[in-house]
């Protein structure tokens, strides 16, 4: 724990453990964005060209994209709006709901999530720290730590 610095030892494992684990989601946070502005994307950017892709053809709500974001504290409008503005993805009134908005990724947002997916790909399995195995047990550890 040498890259946390801390001055005297933690009260207990579970203290060490959260401690470690928001110093990490730090630190991937912090790697991840400087990763994206290569695409001039924010990682809220980023999550959300993930989550039309992954309904695409189909559009989908805002609401629905605040329910999958990955930082619930983001305001998906104002994101969605930025992405409108780079031609990433459209937006539309839905005919039959005029207070609800349709959002689609567009062609552009596909092509630029698959290069930028590509990128994280590569930059983080370039030279992996953790086995497949590792992986998957700290992703379990991970689950269960949320209960």
């Amino acid at each position: 724990m040498e890259a946390i610095q801390q001055s005297k030892d933690f009260k207990s494992n579970y203290e060490r453990c959260i401690v470690n684990v928001q110093y990490t989601a730090s630190w991937l946070n912090n790697s991840s964005s400087d990763l994206m502005s290569e695409f001039d994307l924010t990682m809220q950017q980023y999550n959300i060209l993930r989550i039309l892709k992954g309904q695409h053809p189909k559009a989908t709500t805002v609401k629905m994209l605040i329910e999958r974001m990955l930082d619930k504290s983001s305001n998906a409008s104002r994101i969605v709006d930025k992405l409108v503005k780079k031609k990433l993805v459209e937006r539309n009134q839905c005919p039959n709901d005029r207070r609800q908005v349709d959002v689609l990724i567009t062609e552009n947002g596909i092509k630029l999530l698959h290069m930028a997916t590509k990128k994280i790909d590569s930059e983080l399995n370039a030279s992996p720290t953790l086995s497949e195995k590792d992986a998957a047990l700290l992703s379990d550890l991970l689950d269960k730590l949320r209960g």
